[in-house]
């Protein structure tokens, strides 16, 4: 089977309070794009942000003295910093221009996925990720089966970073009806030996396919209708991504 991933195209800017499941089946119509079981929806986080209104403007932050401090290193607005160390619960390095901090959510990013792109007064404001990504994901996964009866999976993305390598790429941030981790321990290799090692992060090899269809700038195709997922669907939380902090071996 062939993996399909076909942007929905026609989406308006989304505002906050607008309802994105209905937007989305508006759209998937417009695109006349069929919907059917076992599909996924991968949708960027950013949407997802705007629509639940996660704005701060950073007039309105009083800023800490530790994000004083951390503004210092990194040259950053001490009042950005202070809005990023609300979304954080650590912040692991702070070097000019960036912070590295674990976020609430249980993953590890720049600056807490704060974000000024792609927003309107983006010099003034900036956007938080979605509150629950997978609960977002959830909502509009049961609008979508509603309306089409048959069972899909919804996968919320945002680019990360990662250790050692040079830019960055989509990544899941929470989902529902997809499987995050395929644990194929005890599975056989060509020569039938066993495999002891191998998890494969299988919401981010889509979450990075995906994001090649999106784009990062300009392009404003922020959902991607996939076929042909190699997986079955499955409710899998979102932390089966998220090492154990004893077994991390980068910190």
């Amino acid at each position: 089977m062939s993996l399909v991933l076909t942007p929905v195209k026609g989406l308006p800017l989304i505002q906050t309070g607008d309802d994105l499941p209905s937007l989305l089946i508006t759209a998937i119509g417009t695109n006349q794009l069929a919907i059917l079981e076992n599909d996924i929806l991968v949708i960027t986080q950013k949407i997802l942000s705007k629509s639940e209104g996660r704005f701060v403007n950073l007039a309105d932050v009083t800023p800490s003295a530790k994000a004083v401090e951390l503004s210092m290193i990194t040259g950053k607005d001490p009042c950005l910093i202070e809005v990023i160390l609300s979304e954080s619960v650590e912040v692991l390095r702070a070097v000019p221009g960036t912070l590295i901090t674990r976020h609430q959510l249980g993953f590890i990013c720049a600056n807490a996925g704060v974000d000024h792109s792609n927003i309107e007064n983006g010099a003034s404001h900036v956007l938080l990720l979605p509150k629950d990504p997978s609960a977002s994901a959830e909502h509009i996964r049961i609008a979508i089966q509603a309306k089409f009866g048959i069972s899909i999976g919804v996968l919320v993305i945002d680019s990360h970073g990662r250790a050692w390598r040079n830019g960055s790429i989509g990544m899941a941030i929470g989902g529902a009806g997809v499987p995050m981790l395929s644990d194929q321990r005890g599975w056989k290799d060509l020569y039938g030996a066993d495999l002891r090692v191998t998890q494969v992060a299988v919401a981010d090899e889509l979450a990075a396919a995906a994001s090649l269809v999106m784009g990062q700038s300009s392009e404003g195709y922020p959902v991607v209708h996939v076929r042909g997922f190699p997986y079955p669907l499955i409710d899998q939380p979102f932390t089966a991504l998220i090492r154990d902090r004893s077994k991390d071996l980068f910190l």
